[in-house]
């Protein structure tokens, strides 16, 4: 019972879309026609993405990158701006969760090592919501953009045009926030020990080569989001190069996000087959795509409102604004802002206080986000 408690406690989005595919089930019948709902190019980037992600991870690239830069931290100041950064521009590339996966345990360790315990709550605040916001700027940042850019075939140029003018506000927003914090000294004590590498574990020869082998994986990848070749080489590349390099990083592949995508096409494809809802959303989501996109964030998370909303509008860069600034807002608006709620409850601070500073300045950023909207649209 316990394994099923915390089952449904990870993978809450999961658990819903799967619920929600099954009901529309008895609305629409299963027939072959459900194979067609399913956008298997999508599909396919994520878990090429998703598998050179983990590969580096695991390789502890980004952990080692992350604590060269914090060796230089002199302040609470500092290491705020330095996490922040990090997270806001790694995100672009490994995407929001990963950026936090690996660099929020980093800060904590920090903060702990030096005293700084009572700045956890806004320091880790202000880099969950750099991951959330920096990782909007490119199709391959976060999942919600490479579904509308691969579902909508996406201008790159018009993409960027887009989104830009939000992710600077936000970087000037997320930098002022930092100066907010006190000039606060950080003495980090020096270990007894560093635990042992992951090329000294493996060897550097092997090490290298790994590298080597991701990172070619990395521009394949990407040059299959931009449609130089068929989403399929890189699959297949994919698939062939991990087997024989690494065959661990398919374990680590987040696989409950890909069923999530799965479960969703085929609601959503359900949906759009019962005359009435659909009609409806057509009507209502229809010129209304940035407030449509930012409302449904909050409930089912940007994700989720992504798949949901793109069939029933043809505006695809109104609502890739709407869900990337939907991520903002409540805790479940992005589900990568959990990832950190996690690591900050597991330090034993306060839930409350933590959902408190977390919400304001999230609903703070938005309002801002949103005003430049209006002023732009």
């Amino acid at each position: 019972m316990k394994r099923v408690l915390h089952f449904l406690k990870e993978e809450t989005v999961l658990v819903i879309s799967f619920l929600l595919a099954v009901v529309s089930m008895f609305f629409v019948a299963p027939s072959a026609a459900y194979l067609e709902y399913i956008d298997y190019r999508t599909i396919s980037l994520l878990f090429c993405l998703m598998c050179v992600v983990a590969g580096l991870n695991g390789l502890g690239i980004f952990r080692r990158l992350a604590g060269l830069l914090l060796k230089r931290v002199k302040s609470v100041r500092t290491l705020c701006l330095t996490g922040v950064l990090l997270c806001y521009f790694s995100s672009m590339i490994i995407t929001n969760d990963v950026a936090l996966i690996t660099f929020v345990p980093l800060t904590l360790i920090t903060l702990k090592m030096s005293g700084g315990e009572k700045f956890i709550i806004p320091v880790v605040t202000l880099e969950t919501i750099a991951a959330n916001l920096g990782s909007m700027l490119t199709p391959i940042g976060n999942p919600q953009n490479v579904f509308l850019f691969s579902a909508f075939e996406m201008n790159l140029g018009q993409f960027l045009i887009t989104i830009l003018p939000y992710a600077a506000l936000s970087l000037v927003l997320l930098v002022g926030g930092c100066f907010l914090l006190p000039k606060a000294s950080v003495f980090l004590q020096p270990k007894s020990h560093e635990p042992e590498s992951v090329a000294e574990k493996i060897g550097k020869k092997r090490f290298g080569i790994r590298t080597a082998i991701y990172a070619a994986l990395l521009v394949v990848a990407l040059l299959a989001v931009f449609r130089v070749f068929p989403y399929w080489i890189a699959l297949i590349a994919t698939v062939v190069l991990v087997l024989a390099s690494d065959f661990r990083t398919l374990a680590r592949v987040d696989y409950s996000l890909l069923f999530t995508f799965v479960f969703l096409f085929i609601f959503i494809g359900n949906l759009g087959n019962i005359e009435a809802i659909g009609s409806f959303l057509h009507d209502t989501v229809g010129g209304n795509e940035v407030v449509a996109g930012v409302l449904c964030s909050q409930i089912f998370s940007n994700v989720p409102a992504a798949v949901l909303l793109s069939n029933f509008t043809k505006d695809a860069f109104s609502l890739l604004v709407g869900v990337n600034l939907g991520g903002l807002g409540t805790l479940i608006a992005s589900m990568a802002s959990l990832i950190s709620f996690r690591f900050v409850v597991r330090e034993k601070v306060s839930a409350g206080k933590y959902l408190l500073v977390f919400t304001v300045l999230n609903v703070v950023m938005l309002l801002l986000n949103l005003a430049l909207w209006l002023i732009i649209r």
